[in-house]
């Protein structure tokens, strides 16, 4: 068994994040098997350094031990790179020049898992237009979903202790593989570098259950192989909501700052307890 867990250096981490880190942890030392993190840092409008020396440390503090050194998404754009070759070559993306204000705009967008499903404005270009716009443009690149679900047939993946699942990746519509402000957008780098990586146990937040059917696509179209899944409970806070990074009572830091014993905070995360105020729900 290979686990991992992977913050963004965009922020404090908080209990939400330390949750996770401790069932990944666990799931792989009580299997005898390794625990590797990866720096999700190829958002560079937002990633700032102090914040991965700060995750590292929030770690240690927990008590959790990782194999290896830290990954850096960083250090991996030619191979995103490479892959979105790839599926170019194969004529599976297309360039797209819509801002988020035309998406929001259109009244043929309709809503999916993650909101508003792009709806194909830039799908149908023809290849002189597009070549015209590319180099005058900013731009990302999406996946032709349904011409690559096409290829593939049905994709279904394994959810820990309940089962086969049926992956629904049109629902999502032609999703983003590379951003105009990054060489690659989480579906398309987290699932490179899963099985860069070696993982075969991928254990997440439930908010991100939805992406697996995103990811079980393009691990079908880049002849990738497919990890078990274990989606858990999100921490909310005493208001209700759901933890952000942006809820600064409830950053690891700040728990730190106060005294807070680190691994014996680890231990009852590991048990469901939570400090008063706390709850785990599904999203």
């Amino acid at each position: 068994m290979l686990t991992r867990f992977a913050p963004s250096p965009t922020g404090d981490l908080h209990l939400g994040h330390a949750y996770s880190a401790v069932l990944a942890h666990d799931a792989a030392r009580a299997a005898g098997g390794a625990f590797r993190i990866r720096i999700d840092d190829i958002d560079g409008s937002r990633s700032r350094e102090e914040y991965v020396g700060a995750s590292l440390a929030d770690l240690t503090w927990l008590g959790l031990g990782w194999d290896g050194e830290p990954v850096r998404q960083s250090a991996r754009l030619g191979d995103y790179a490479a892959a979105l070759d790839t599926l170019r070559a194969r004529d599976l993306v297309y360039p797209c020049f819509c801002t988020r204000a035309d998406i929001a705009a259109s009244l043929s967008a309709p809503h999916g898992p993650s909101g508003a499903v792009y709806p194909g404005t830039c799908r149908d270009l023809t290849a002189a237009e597009r070549e015209r716009r590319i180099a005058a443009e900013p731009h990302c690149w999406r996946l032709d979903t349904a011409r690559a679900l096409a290829i593939v047939g049905d994709l279904i993946w394994e959810e820990q202790g309940q089962g086969m699942r049926t992956a629904d990746p049109l629902a999502h519509g032609d999703i983003v593989l590379a951003r105009k402000d990054a060489p690659a957008s989480y579906h398309l780098a987290s699932t490179l570098d899963d099985t860069a990586m070696g993982v075969t146990h991928i254990i997440r937040g439930g908010d991100l259950i939805a992406a697996t059917d995103v990811h079980r696509l393009l691990q079908a179209l880049l002849d990738l192989p497919t990890p078990l899944y274990r989606h858990h409970p999100l921490i909310f806070g005493p208001d209700g909501k759901r933890l952000a990074k942006r809820d600064a009572a409830a950053s690891l830091a700040a728990m730190r700052a106060a005294g807070v014993d680190g691994r014996a905070l680890a231990a009852d995360l590991l048990t469901g307890r939570l400090p008063t105020g706390y709850s785990l729900q599904m999203p």
